[in-house]
């Protein structure tokens, strides 16, 4: 698949877009809901993959991980670095590559309303099997777990931004839609609808 400028210019824009979401409570800071704070790093990331395809959506996910590892603050509360390979949390970064390639996969195959929620939910679920599986063994392995620190634990701490990120991926799966009726569907962004 050859790319050009554009293709490019959307991968850039979409690695702006998972910083800008990494640390969207540091602009808007009444986004933190019970100390929790609303990241839009896997809202980006699926429609990543449901505007860019499979494969433009998953580069533009790996371009965003090693703009951050080289040491560009771009991931979560502006940290960066090769440490952050480490960090319990890496899994999530690394769960974006798949959550977008696998979105942009199905949607591939079928671009109505219903599979690109379904792509969308489907994505979160990757987002979460590989971030969270990843946290636990960070937990277990390497990082200082806490007290009593258990797989079950590490699967209950998810379910506080749970029902934000089940919103957001329905939410991004409706704008993917909509972007495919008014946008996509333009003979410039073809090319972005075929099978890799």
């Amino acid at each position: 698949m050859k790319f050009r400028t554009l293709d490019l210019t959307l991968a850039a824009m979409f690695v702006a877009l998972m910083a800008f979401g990494s640390n969207i409570t540091s602009i808007v800071p009444f986004m933190v809901v019970g100390g929790v704070p609303i990241t839009l790093q896997t809202f980006f990331a699926i429609l990543a993959g449901a505007v860019l395809g499979s494969r433009l959506g998953a580069i533009s996910m790996v371009v965003y991980a090693l703009v951050g590892l080289v040491g560009v603050p771009v991931f979560a509360q502006f940290s960066a670095g090769f440490g952050t390979l480490i960090s319990p949390t890496f899994g999530f970064i690394l769960s974006f590559i798949f959550t977008a390639y696998a979105v942009g996969k199905i949607v591939e195959k079928k671009r109505s309303v219903a599979t690109f929620i379904i792509a969308s939910l489907i994505g979160l679920a990757i987002n979460y099997i590989i971030g969270t599986n990843w946290m636990y063994f960070a937990y277990k392995f390497w990082a200082a777990a806490p007290k009593g620190f258990s797989y079950e634990m590490a699967w209950l701490w998810m379910v506080v931004p749970l029902p934000k990120d089940i919103i957001l991926a329905v939410f991004a799966g409706l704008m993917a839609a909509r972007l495919e009726r008014s946008v996509l569907s333009r003979p410039s962004f073809s090319h972005l609808r075929k099978t890799a």
